[in-house]
């Protein structure tokens, strides 16, 4: 027995003490006079009476008041198992979602419209479902059911991401544009715009989304790289015949992008196209000045002003005296030597860079070094040695 048990089983003793003592007194008589009739009863049967009478009628009012209300308990009750179905239709229509049943969180998202309340959530998950199953139609017409303005963003966001995965990027970025009309400013509304910037190309966009998605923390490191030097690659290669607003460009960009090797690399070769090579020069010694990389010593004999290497050759002696053992700089070293016909420092470098080489690309560039030094000073049978060894080392079958 529980405690509320035994709490009113000692109720019921008190009570029954209390009758039982009271009713031992018998202190007078009723006398009810209706007349032709009259009628005499004792005080203890008159209050039991009254207390049985109370009870007979307190039960009929309320059997009476059960019955009167009976109509709207029915219908409250229907209206509960219709909010507790379309509930747990909107639970099982999110299931169906993250699990890849596309179809079946459609039907379930349906189901639960059976209540109003659910109208907004469940048309988001409907359409997202819908969006799923590439029917963009009806994708569209879920996401006209959203209604209720505390929705509105929530609609907006879901039918930017749709359409930006659609490859709709126009259609993203109008409403995205009616998003912040709205004053609807937020880090997953950025990368959806750098999405639909992406699709559409529009690289000075993008590199302004990812330099802000950057500075918030939205973007993995690696991924921030790799967009900035795949949108400035893009402004750079786009200015490709106008030296001045190449050179524009290039100053705009940050400190840690120009000292990238790879857009180094790429504006220095922009440049020596333009025959800016001064320009060029520059670049590329700043950048080598952060960053030493292969690409950039490759392209350094390009950067040669004027046919006079003496100034290049010197600086790369100077970078030598760090790096004794740099097979790239090496291999420069040797072709600005080539290119300034000082045949045994050329000669002398190429060997060396050809000892010191590590992979096959660069022994193959060696050796056809090699060859056209040779042949520049009149010793055929080692040129030939030498292009043959290059073609052997490129594992032509």
């Amino acid at each position: 027995m529980t405690i509320r048990g035994l709490i009113w089983l000692a109720l019921l003793f008190a009570v029954a003490v209390i009758v039982a003592t009271v009713g031992g007194f018998d202190g007078g008589q009723i006398l009810l006079v209706i007349p032709p009739y009259r009628v005499d009863v004792s005080l203890n049967l008159f209050v039991v009476a009254l207390v049985v009478l109370f009870i007979v009628l307190y039960g009929v009012i309320r059997a009476v008041r059960g019955v009167w209300k009976m109509p709207g308990r029915v219908a409250a009750y229907r209206a509960r198992s219709k909010q507790n179905k379309a509930n747990a239709s909107l639970r099982d229509a999110v299931g169906h979602l993250y699990a890849g049943r596309f179809s079946k969180a459609e039907k379930a998202a349906r189901d639960a419209l059976l209540v109003e309340d659910n109208q907004a959530a469940a048309s988001l998950i409907a359409a997202s479902a819908v969006h799923r199953l590439h029917e963009y139609a009806r994708r569209d017409e879920w996401l006209g059911q959203v209604t209720g303005a505390d929705w509105q963003d929530a609609r907006l966001m879901a039918t930017a991401d749709m359409r930006a995965d659609g490859r709709d990027a126009d259609g993203a970025l109008i409403v995205l544009t009616e998003m912040q009309a709205q004053g609807g400013r937020r880090i997953h509304a950025q990368q959806i715009a750098l999405r639909a910037q992406q699709q559409l190309k529009n690289w000075g966009e993008v590199l302004k989304l990812v330099r802000m998605l950057e500075k918030r923390e939205a973007l993995h490191p690696a991924v921030a790289v790799r967009l900035r030097q795949v949108a400035a690659e893009n402004l750079l290669r786009d200015r490709r015949h106008n030296p001045d607003a190449l050179m524009e460009l290039w100053q705009s960009l940050t400190l840690a992008e120009r000292q990238s090797p790879r857009l180094a690399d790429l504006t220095a070769e922009l440049l020596i196209a333009l025959d800016r090579r001064a320009e060029a020069k520059k670049i590329v010694e700043d950048a080598l000045a952060h960053n030493w990389d292969a690409r950039l010593l490759r392209r350094y004999p390009d950067c040669i002003v004027g046919g006079d290497a003496f100034p290049l050759i010197q600086r790369a002696e100077g970078w030598q005296k760090e790096r004794t053992e740099d097979a790239d700089l090496l291999f420069t070293l040797g072709r600005l030597c080539l290119h300034q016909q000082l045949w045994g420092k050329a000669q002398a470098f190429l060997e060396s860079a050809l000892k010191a080489a590590d992979n096959e690309p660069l022994k193959i560039r060696t050796h056809r070094a090699l060859a056209r030094l040779f042949e520049q000073i009149g010793e055929p049978e080692k040129a030939a040695e030498h292009y043959r060894e290059s073609a052997l080392a490129m594992n032509v079958v």
